[in-house]
């Protein structure tokens, strides 16, 4: 596996530099012996690379996909080579947006409605949807019966002010549980810790259950624990945004083109992953294997699969949603979302493709 560096990730509190780069950073790592190859042909744009992030995760599925083995992204980025970052979790892809590490990032909703409102909506802009579903709280069930066992228990999500960490604590909230946002402490304890570490703290009895994006939440229950809740049956009709696409403000004025690209290569991508869902499976665990350090069990992988929903529509209005959990928790501000979602290039590209556009919910430009 090549070489990993990481940095103290900035917590989605704190306002958000930019920051001179030494090597990958922001707890992640670049995969330079795995790159995916140029298609060949004429750069988009002229643009010799775009620099693009994701996450190992099942949610993910869409540039675990995309991005190689001749996938569609690849191909509709022509000449234009493809540098990416994996990260673990939200606020780091976004710190590294902000710092120019990368161009465009898949990302949940959360780390995204943060970086916009502490950029006073300067820094990005949501351009797609990737996924719906994918989440849960896994628990040991020796110790947590039902929901009313939660209080005095220990309970982790990837890190502080993700997306399921916002769930998490939204969750509490709702059943008269008290957390400091901050510390994690309170009538439920919340530990913020890498999903790669969560199982083996799961195993070793350091926690007592999860709250966390697949393929993580499915591993747990392949190792004894008990899928508590569904986030989605928090949901109206089970749908929420767990995956978005988001890039640069400034990259997108500058390189429309080469956003637009992508959008095409991720838009046909989706279509690929819903018909071809057995052969999708085996490019993802090909992509967990490198870029996780080993590839899922097949039972855990039909099982994190099975919970996620491939889409191209970014559900803006489960986005609102999430804004306002965020802020309940007490880890945003009440702010203003307007403009956070550029949509017009993603519906350019349905429209070549017979389709309906998408809406923004009036967070649009």
């Amino acid at each position: 596996m090549p070489r990993t560096r990481t940095v103290t990730a900035l917590t989605s509190l704190t306002v958000l530099p930019l920051l001179l780069l030494t090597g990958c950073g922001y707890g992640s790592k670049a995969v330079e012996d795995n790159e995916p190859k140029a298609a060949g042909g004429k750069k988009v744009d002229g643009l010799d690379e775009v620099k693009v992030g994701y996450f190992p995760n099942v949610t993910h599925a869409t540039p675990l996909v995309g991005l190689r083995n001749g996938g569609p992204i690849a191909k509709e980025l022509g000449g234009t080579k493809v540098a990416t970052q994996v990260f673990n979790a939200g606020p780091s892809a976004i710190e590294a947006l902000n710092a120019k590490a990368v161009d465009l990032t898949w990302v949940g909703p959360s780390p995204a409605i943060n970086g916009y409102v502490k950029s006073g909506g300067k820094n990005l802009r949501i351009v797609s949807g990737a996924t719906s579903g994918g989440a849960s709280l896994v628990v040991n069930p020796d110790k947590v019966k039902s929901v009313d066992d939660l209080k005095g228990k220990k309970i982790a999500t990837p890190q502080l002010g993700n997306t399921q960490d916002v769930a998490l604590l939204n969750y509490l909230k709702g059943k008269g549980l008290k957390v400091n946002a901050e510390t994690g402490k309170g009538d439920t304890s919340v530990l913020r810790q890498d999903n790669k570490e969560i199982p083996t703290t799961f195993q070793q009895g350091g926690i007592d259950g999860a709250w966390v994006p697949e393929p993580t939440a499915s591993n747990l229950v392949g190792k004894g624990g008990k899928r508590l809740l569904n986030e989605k049956k928090l949901w109206k009709d089970g749908k929420f945004v767990t995956t978005n696409l988001v890039v640069r403000q400034d990259f997108l004025k500058k390189h429309p083109d080469v956003v637009e690209a992508v959008l095409r290569g991720s838009v046909k991508t989706n279509a690929w992953i819903a018909g071809h869902k057995d052969e999708a499976k085996k490019h993802i665990n090909t992509a967990l294997q490198r870029d996780a350090g080993k590839p899922l069990p097949g039972k855990v992988l039909d099982a994190a699969f099975s919970e996620i929903d491939v889409t191209d529509d970014p559900l803006a209005a489960t986005l609102k949603s999430q804004a306002d959990h965020a802020r309940e928790a007490g880890l945003l501000k009440k702010a203003d979302l307007t403009g956070i979602y550029d949509l017009t290039p993603l519906n350019k590209v349905l429209k070549s493709e017979g389709r309906s556009p998408l809406r923004d919910a009036g967070l649009g430009q």
